[in-house]
């Protein structure tokens, strides 16, 4: 199980993330944009990099919902591979079920 902590510091990049999320768009859509000038894009280059680091999405690290765990993560399901197999067994997530041959 992930420590409180770091679940916090990944639930707050989160938040500051989604809160800047359209700003960090448009800077990044002006600096790839070649009608603009060199100042321009400079400038908007400069104001990408000004904002805070946890923004950045590549800082974000899919977790478990329930437990934490950062390694063996489910897109579809949100769950570890722990959990995803205790929710397999017991019925919980539709469509799925432990193999047998």
């Amino acid at each position: 199980m992930a420590k409180k902590s770091v679940r916090n510091r990944n639930e707050k990049r989160r938040k500051i993330g989604n809160r800047l999320r359209a700003k960090r768009d448009q800077l990044r859509e002006n600096i790839s944009n070649i009608h603009l000038s060199d100042k321009e894009r400079a400038v908007a280059a400069h104001q990408l990099q000004k904002l805070p680091r946890d923004s950045s999405p590549s800082r974000r690290r899919n977790r478990c919902k329930l437990c934490g765990r950062p390694r063996a993560y489910n897109r579809l399901t949100g769950l570890c591979r722990l959990h995803m197999r205790i929710a397999t067994v017991s019925g919980m997530v539709p469509g799925m079920h432990k193999a047998s041959w």
